[in-house]
């Protein structure tokens, strides 16, 4: 039979750090709203959350490696809205800030919970933070919270030992 690992969403005691980006705050802070909720109905401590806002998504990567360094969470939320405008500006800032935070993921082992809104429009924004296309702050801390039980499962490798052994890094 198959070994079969799957996580769950118990965050009893768990901690995170969220990063929020203000700029399109009218989506991001319902963004945090639901993350903050799927994590306290899961069993995080309010006072086992730290929430860091950025001025901008751009600006996310960075505050989630300085978090890592500094307080060590068993995972991330990465919270942002970029909607397209009339430039190219919004295929490099989209770009940019989903390979910064998973490489971050990568290089520190920790998961990081992706809630950065990519939209064409301000309507596709706000239907993805709690209107008709769903929830992608609660989507992102579900997905954090299964994450860390999958890789406590994996046989006391650590993620990073699976990664180096994976791509012979």
């Amino acid at each position: 039979m198959a070994h079969v690992i799957e996580g769950n969403y118990s965050g009893k005691n768990l901690r995170f750090g969220i990063v929020v980006s203000r700029f399109n705050e009218f989506v991001t802070k319902a963004l945090l709203e639901g993350a903050l909720n799927e994590l306290r109905r899961s069993g995080v401590l309010d006072t086992a959350i730290k929430v860091v806002w950025v001025p901008g998504a751009y600006e996310i990567p960075l505050a989630c490696l300085a978090l890592c360094q500094s307080e060590k969470p068993d995972a991330f939320l990465a919270l942002g809205c970029i909607i397209r405008g009339e430039t190219t500006h919004y295929e490099h800032m989209a770009q940019s800030v989903s390979d910064g935070i998973q490489k971050i993921a990568l290089e520190y082992c920790v998961p990081i919970g992706f809630g950065v809104i990519t939209a064409e429009n301000t309507a596709q924004a706000i239907d993805r933070a709690g209107g008709k296309h769903g929830h992608k702050g609660r989507d992102a801390a579900k997905s954090a919270l299964e994450m860390i039980q999958v890789l406590k499962q994996l046989e006391g490798k650590s993620f990073k030992e699976l990664i180096e052994q994976q791509f012979k890094v």
